[in-house]
């Protein structure tokens, strides 16, 4: 278990990899245990967050883990339990209830995952408090990132938020959150490869800034979490461990990188499309979910463009009118101003081919080091009984197949969609 590589991250003695000084996060304190029961008050002592706590919870994680830690806190401060709404929208809505009934605390305390902790440290963020987590499931890496998934007018955004004083993830708890929420932790972990390929090819074609560092911290883990995919699911605490150790660290990769680039790169713009353009009545699915069946996609789709020829780009077809045809004008808007800081004209897609006929051999064997096979992550998925394809979370294809094509136009982040846009071969109706 590379929990050497995480207490070797909070004491600053993990090398840099691309050069400086050892790493450093802002996270005060992680705290991974079998259980946390009757520490809570003392982790929470230990970050001097004052006297007026807000505890943030819903219903759900009230239930699973709010009370006792509401009882613990309340012999040391005195707490304002905040409990929103069972599937709040992580929207700009719920971060300002979150601030207003949280107005004369402290400190944050969100007890949740993701849909509790993004509003809850975008709201700290804004009121300039510290804010600390209790984890109640493993389903997503945000926990120490500095960054929060809040819708803004429809549109997703990845907003700056606070880092997290302290993380405390109780395994006990984690193994028992649904079966769902487990899979989506580990749907949410399998893209390493192709978000690295994909800031990787940035870099390699566009001259982006590219780090390291964040996948040096997932080197020594990843091969043992994607064979401990079964007891994931069968209550394995040291799987567990594995999962909350690896969620942790991806976290902490972006607050390295000072964004989401590490983690979330064209399978998380397919994910980010399907929520914003799905009917409201689909089925919903949890983030992680669709994220191992998008990075599915993407690993197909980067083998494909590293097996053949040296791909030829044309100037970007892609113009405002299609974009806000496509999205509507208010969103299309948002999105055109995003994309077109990437569009290719006819003197930058000349350049780019010219780069590309120069360096392909040498690009593409870099970007071969870097990436795992789609069947490799087809069977860890299918091992934990995760969905692997659209169908399995009743999307229809042909809403998938315009989520492949269009994804790339909601965000200024250059990826293998972009390549294959700009090739014509997303054009292809067996793309996916």
């Amino acid at each position: 278990m590379p929990a050497d590589t995480l207490d070797r991250l909070l004491r600053e003695e993990f090398p840099d990899p691309d050069g400086g000084p050892p790493l450093s996060v802002p996270t005060r304190s992680v705290v991974i245990a079998n259980t946390l029961a009757g520490q809570e008050a003392d982790l929470i002592a230990g970050l001097d967050f004052g006297r007026k706590l807000a505890l943030v919870c819903d219903e759900i994680t009230y239930e699973v883990l709010g009370a006792r830690v509401a009882r613990a806190l309340s012999a040391i401060a005195e707490v304002t339990e905040i409990r929103l709404p069972i599937g709040a929208h992580v929207d700009m809505d719920t971060v300002e209830a979150i601030r207003r009934e949280s107005a004369l605390c402290d400190a944050l305390v969100a007890v949740g995952a993701g849909t509790i902790n993004d509003p809850c440290k975008y709201a700290a963020a804004q009121d300039g408090k510290p804010f600390a987590v209790f984890g109640t499931a493993p389903s997503m890496n945000g926990y120490t990132s500095l960054n929060a998934a809040i819708t803004v007018d429809g549109l997703k955004k990845s907003l700056p938020a606070v880092a997290a004083s302290g993380v405390f993830l109780d395994l006990e708890i984690l193994s028992k959150a649904p079966p769902r929420m487990i899979r989506s932790g580990l749907g949410d972990s399998l893209c390493r490869s192709t978000a690295q390929a994909d800031w990787l090819l940035a870099h390699l074609l566009l001259d982006r800034p590219y780090r390291e560092a964040p996948f040096a911290l997932l080197a020594e883990d990843e091969a043992a979490l994607f064979a401990a995919a079964e007891g994931l699911m069968r209550g394995d605490l040291e799987a567990m461990r594995r999962l909350a150790c690896t969620l942790v660290l991806s976290g902490f990769g972006m607050t390295i990188c000072g964004g989401s680039y590490p983690a979330s790169q064209g399978e998380h713009l397919i994910s980010h499309y399907v929520e914003m353009m799905a009917p409201a009545d689909w089925p919903p699915a949890y983030h992680g979910e669709q994220i191992g069946v998008s990075t599915l996609t993407m690993a197909r789709l980067q083998e494909r463009l590293l097996a053949g020829d040296p791909p030829r780009v044309h100037p970007t077809a892609v113009n405002e009118a299609s974009v806000t045809d496509h999205f509507g004008e208010t969103l299309g808007r948002a999105c055109w101003d995003e994309f077109a800081q990437k569009r290719l004209d006819a003197t930058t897609a000349a350049a780019l081919n010219e780069r590309i006929e120069e360096r392909w051999d040498d690009i593409r064997a870099r970007l071969s080091t870097v990436t795992v096979p789609a069947s490799t992550l087809e069977s860890v998925l299918g091992r934990a009984g995760a969905p692997t394809t659209p169908g399995d979370l009743h999307w229809p294809r042909d809403f998938y197949d315009d989520a492949v094509r269009h994804a790339r136009e909601i965000r200024n982040r250059y990826t293998f969609l972009d390549l294959a846009g700009d090739c014509g071969m997303l054009e292809d109706p067996d793309i996916v």
